[in-house]
């Protein structure tokens, strides 16, 4: 990377990076590992991942809130020294990221991770658990899915940004 390169880029190449790597997790091993799972389980275990996140597991909040924090760093100590096809780079690899992996986050997965949080899956009949999946499992993978892709190309294009790849 450039001397002329603020930190935060690197920053943001890192976090954001690990973040897609997070989501492709969920999206090729988490998620299709609980798919096998009856409805009352997929729906418990789902809480219980989900719970280690909620309850603020240090690592998963330092890399999730500071992409965040270095992806808006990077656009702001950035944009003002950049030009050309690196200010396009990021001004595209920052919108793409709050717009298709943040927005999508806190509009869609979070309400659908709350909603099953809020699950008395002891209690529910096979009925109401077959349910609360339908509801749940489709929306959240797909929106994972798109979240997992925007966040890839995003770490794409800081990577061609930063390396010149």
């Amino acid at each position: 990377m450039s001397a002329a390169f603020p930190p935060l880029i690197a920053a943001a190449v890192l976090l954001c990076t690990l973040t897609a790597g997070f989501l492709l997790g969920f999206a090729v091993v988490v998620m299709p590992g609980l798919r096998a799972l009856d409805d009352a389980h997929y729906l418990r275990a789902f809480q219980v991942i989900d719970g280690v996140i909620q309850r603020g597991q240090p690592l998963f909040g330092l890399m999730w809130v500071g992409s965040v924090i270095a992806i808006v760093g990077a656009l702001v100590t950035g944009l003002p020294i950049l030009a050309g096809g690196d200010r396009l780079l990021l001004s595209a690899a920052g919108a793409l990221y709050l717009l298709g992996v943040q927005l999508p986050t806190a509009v869609v997965n979070i309400p659908l991770n709350n909603a099953v949080q809020r699950l008395d899956v002891d209690g529910l009949d096979a009925a109401g658990a077959q349910a609360a999946r339908r509801d749940f499992e489709g929306r959240w993978n797909r929106w994972n899915a798109i979240r997992t892709v925007v966040a890839i190309a995003v770490s794409a294009l800081l990577i061609v940004l930063t390396t010149g790849f």
